[in-house]
């Protein structure tokens, strides 16, 4: 039986031509290089970095943005190895295949389930801070009861608010969904120009928000601990767990390897250079915010407005910003609507989901009953809970895919040394063990109700690998 849970799958065929329509191959290095940063740069730069600032690390931020920042580049190494390896959609949990075994591998794509779905969640859930945000200052008001969850997480637990439901975020979920659904090449044309714009955004808060930067609002760098993950070096580190939700998204291109043209070469290619611009983004967008105003008033649903509107003189910033965020966030959505469904394809294709899973559409080439299943998911999961539970639960999936595939990477280098490798992790114990030990301190800075909420979410999932899973996989049921 444990010798059954831990079969490895050694066939790993890029040919998806015997499984019915294959996806279309469109993706150059720089597709690739758009999607990691279409991704990456988000809800981490327009939420995420105000509410990390105000609720924990205060401007120390930055320091939780560069910790998160190795701890990804540790992954991201490690990633880039296995693109080379296993060049198919799977990206982690086909890695936990070759290397870990048949349980670790559901186990990983049981949690890329959560990671993928409720990250665009979490996005769609600030999304619409931005939209009430421009419509406001249009002089439009929406019912508040139609645009906050009606749920909210206090105090570690979730309480009712009154509100009905988030119909912003559902709306730009759906829309998002469609365009996923009728191919790769429209949907990851649209993010490239979305890409674009911005990051040309960006560059132009950080250009034009320096001017007016306090020096004093950055003391204290860090300020005094007062216990539970709030502020001194505790705060620091939730900090960074919480702002690692951030960077997932360099991970969502190993999705997209079958539409790949060169995935050996375009795959590390994309994955570690759009975490190294990401990262540069991230540290500039944080030290300008936290210089313009008060950390302590960045927790807001749309922190870059806050902080440019506390300065007169760049009020004709504000539009751009509500626009330029709207459009980087719908990025990030598209992205992940875009990984969900080929994760799902994956696992079916191996017999661990129904073969309903597996299918591709004949004329858009996309994976299109997943798509429709995990945009429905996405904007449901939008509409009910809040931003902050969202995010958090989001990390945890994440950390737990990537310290797999850190620890896969060291365990095939012994198992299969003879494989061709057209990239190699370098300093290979190192990086391996720094990225398994980085993630997992990561982990345990979060609180017990992310915890429960995990514990919950993998007995779930181990239920449906013994009911179903087990009893149809190809790895050791080939007819089946």
């Amino acid at each position: 039986m444990l010798k059954q849970l831990l079969a490895r799958k050694t066939n790993f065929s890029n040919d998806d031509s015997a499984h019915g329509p294959a996806l279309r191959r469109t993706l150059g290095p720089w597709g690739i290089t758009a999607l990691g940063i279409g991704a990456v740069i988000g809800t981490g730069i327009f939420v995420v970095t105000g509410t990390a600032a105000a609720e924990h690390a205060g401007p120390a931020v930055l320091i939780s943005f560069v910790i998160a920042a190795i701890c990804s580049g540790f992954s991201a190494l490690c990633y880039a190895e296995f693109a080379t390896l296993i060049p198919i959609s799977g990206s982690s949990y086909s890695y936990a295949y070759a290397s870990l075994g048949e349980l670790a591998a559901w186990f990983i794509g049981w949690n890329m389930v959560a990671e993928y779905g409720i990250s665009a969640s979490a996005v769609a859930a600030s999304w619409t801070g931005y939209f009430t945000s421009l419509l406001d200052h249009m002089g439009i008001h929406l019912p508040v009861a139609l645009t906050e969850a009606p749920l909210a997480f206090t105090g570690g637990h979730l309480v009712a608010t009154g509100h009905l439901f988030n119909l912003p975020a559902v709306a730009i979920v759906m829309a998002l969904t469609w365009l996923c659904y009728i191919g790769i090449r429209e949907s990851s044309g649209l993010n490239a120009l979305m890409v674009l714009v911005k990051v040309g955004l960006i560059v132009i808060v950080v250009i034009a928000g320096y001017r007016y930067v306090n020096p004093e609002n950055w003391h204290p760098f860090i300020p005094e601990a007062q216990g539970d993950g709030k502020y001194g070096w505790s705060g620091i580190m939730r900090g960074a767990a919480m702002v690692f939700f951030a960077y997932i998204g360099f991970e969502a291109t190993s999705t997209a390897a079958q539409e790949c043209k060169n995935p050996q070469r375009d795959l590390p290619f994309g994955i570690l250079f759009s975490l190294v611009i990401c990262t540069v983004l991230y540290l500039a967008m944080a030290a300008v915010l936290t210089g313009l105003v008060p950390y302590t008033v960045l927790d807001t649903s749309e922190p870059v407005v806050t902080a440019v509107a506390a300065h007169p003189e760049l009020d004709w910033l504000r539009l751009i910003v509500e626009i330029g965020a709207m459009i980087g966030l719908s990025s990030v959505i598209l992205v992940m609507i875009i990984a969900q469904p080929r994760i799902f394809m994956i696992m079916a294709r191996d017999g661990m989901l129904p073969k309903v899973f597996g299918k591709v559409h004949p004329r858009y080439r996309t994976p299109h009953i997943n798509t429709l299943i995990t945009g429905t998911v996405i904007a449901l999961l939008a509409a009910i809970f809040p931003l902050d539970l969202l995010a958090n639960l989001t990390s945890m999936g994440t950390l737990i895919a990537f310290s797999a595939v850190c620890a896969g990477v060291l365990i095939l280098r012994h198992t299969m040394p003879d494989l061709p490798r057209t990239f190699r992790v370098p300093w290979v114990w190192f990086t391996c063990l720094a990225g398994v030990g980085s993630c997992f301190a990561l982990l345990f800075s979060l609180d017990w109700f992310n915890w429960a909420i995990l514990g919950v979410w993998t007995l779930l999932g181990f239920a449906i690998y013994f009911l179903y899973g087990r009893r149809h996989s190809y790895l050791r049921h080939p007819a089946s």
